[in-house]
């Protein structure tokens, strides 16, 4: 069973810093790297064994899950999978884990009892959500990981080394270091691929609301920054050190980038780019006008996690100069 408790309380024999918005995490070599303690969101999470019933809420684990070979030890799962963002091995693995609900909010937030992700028994959750808490859920020892960039308030500048310090993390959670050093050495390999346009465009990310409403803009605090650098863009939010804030289309149109890349967490992607062509005066918009609005599903770009090298492959096949 694994327990929360304070680093004060840990014989600490190895201390491993990550860069970023990176979890902080110490281990010790007894018990094959056990007890091991990650710093998240603020919090003290430790595990005494590897977790075997694991409930995810989120879907940004999973890349990291499938490279470590752990999919098979999650036990339930909600929210949205969309097919576009997984391999056939991946998609096989999803399928044999029952989903709880695929319900959300307009902003694509999961709605989700307390009472039916407890009573599946997991000793972790990963993925906060709004009506549950890490509190809720250390009261009855269950820990809960969040992604690191999306924890609340938080604006470190994240990388793409975020991504393989969050391998790793992942990595002694579940007991499968080599797996994890395997994986960021692949990652690793194709960033080194990726060709960086040479260009002075500038772009900015945005996640309209289908059916009318805010739409909100991604700043230096968010994955969309790095990404956008690596692709050979200037992000026109990048003085914002927040991750993300509602933006109106006067302050949109003052900025007027050359690019503009629309995140959507589901449904129909021609909806999500009509929430933003459609608004009174997006027509005036120099991307709008030269046809340069590519749609991206959510964890494409944002947290930090292997699906943001196939994002950023994506934007620079879509914007090769």
């Amino acid at each position: 069973m694994k327990s929360l408790r304070t680093a004060s309380a840990l014989v600490l024999l190895a201390v491993v810093a990550g860069c970023g918005a990176s979890d902080e995490a110490t281990s010790t070599e007894a018990g094959a790297g056990y007890p091991y303690t990650v710093k998240n969101c603020g919090a003290d999470v430790t595990f005494d064994k590897a977790p075997e019933r694991v409930v995810m809420l989120k879907s940004a684990a999973v890349p990291y899950l499938h490279d470590l070979g752990v999919m098979d030890r999650v036990t339930a799962r909600a929210g949205q999978y969309p097919k576009a963002y997984y391999d056939d091995a991946t998609l096989a693995e999803l399928d044999k884990i029952p989903l709880l609900t695929d319900k959300t909010d307009t902003s694509g937030h999961l709605q989700i009892s307390k009472e039916v992700v407890i009573s599946q028994q997991p000793d972790l959750v990963l993925g906060q959500v709004d009506n549950l808490s890490r509190d809720t859920l250390s009261a009855v020892d269950i820990p809960l990981l969040e992604e690191p960039a999306l924890c609340e308030g938080s604006t470190a500048v994240p990388t793409f080394d975020d991504i393989y310090a969050q391998m790793e993390s992942y990595g002694k959670v579940f007991g499968k270091s080599t797996e994890a050093a395997t994986a960021v050495t692949a990652l690793k390999e194709r960033m080194s691929k990726i060709q960086k346009p040479s260009s002075s465009r500038t772009a900015a990310v945005l996640y309209p609301t289908v059916g009318g409403g805010v739409t909100y803009a991604y700043g230096s605090a968010s994955m969309a920054h790095p990404q956008l650098e690596a692709a050979g863009f200037t992000n026109v939010f990048a003085s914002s050190t927040e991750r993300v804030f509602e933006v109106t289309l006067e302050e949109l149109l003052g900025r007027n980038p050359d690019v503009l890349i629309l995140l959507y967490s589901d449904g129909d992607p021609a909806a999500v780019e009509k929430a933003l062509t459609g608004l009174p005066g997006a027509s005036q918009l120099k991307a709008v006008q030269g046809k340069n609005v590519m749609t991206q599903l959510f964890n494409f770009t944002e947290p930090p996690s292997p699906l943001s090298i196939d994002g950023l492959e994506k934007i620079v096949e879509r914007f090769p100069a």
